[in-house]
């Protein structure tokens, strides 16, 4: 049971980050696809309608082509308090937003997600009209490349992020697959990061 209880949340995590990704950037895309071509007023005079013009080309932001994750878990059998989480993360520099979840963004002018947060309670969002009665056996915190910010940057944001949190609430680091985030699977990750970048000619 236990076995299958992960697996149906780690399901459902990956539907939630789907739906932010895909709202993220269905609206570029429609206005990409989208007849732009509009008549030219009329000339005065001529009662005739000049020919359109087409605008120049909009570029069409990519969708992330790798998503990187860890996790935050509480220790034993104690949960963490809704409150106490909301607050750490805040702390954090992350912000209730988008779905019901917390991001760290580019700017306080900007609401580009660089990282983003998520309950491992199904649906993964936080509700915070019941922190004080909510209790969460931990969070998952992901970022999709490339991003908004260098990759390895983005990265490095999302792990000390994720240790002050943890440090504050007595937590656990783990990587996706729910083993210790240790020093050499850091290590890890961030290269497989520069990797990523390398193979697709961009810095983030």
């Amino acid at each position: 049971m236990t076995e299958l209880r992960w697996v149906l949340l780690l399901a459902a995590l990956l539907i939630l980050v789907a739906l932010f990704l895909w709202s993220r950037y269905r609206a570029p895309l429609t206005e990409r696809f989208r007849p732009a071509v509009r008549p030219a007023p009329l000339v005065p005079g001529a009662g005739l309608r000049q020919e359109p013009t087409l605008p120049a080309k909009v570029a069409v932001p990519e969708i992330p082509a790798k998503i990187v994750t860890i996790r935050m878990l509480s220790r034993g059998a104690n949960p963490f308090l809704g409150e106490d989480l909301v607050l750490a993360l805040r702390e954090a520099g992350l912000r209730h937003g988008k779905f019901g979840i917390f991001h760290l963004y580019v700017s306080d002018t900007d609401d580009t997600p660089i990282f983003s947060v998520a309950s491992l309670t199904e649906p993964g969002s936080f509700d915070l009209t019941r922190v004080r009665t909510d209790q969460y056996p931990g969070v998952s915190l992901f970022l999709g490349l490339p991003g908004p910010i260098e990759g390895v940057a983005a990265f490095d944001a999302m792990v000390s992020a994720g240790r002050a949190v943890a440090k504050r609430l007595e937590g656990n680091l783990v990587d996706e697959h729910g083993s210790t985030f240790s020093v050499q699977r850091e290590r890890y990750l961030r290269e497989d990061i520069i990797q990523f970048q390398h193979r697709h000619g961009r810095p983030g």
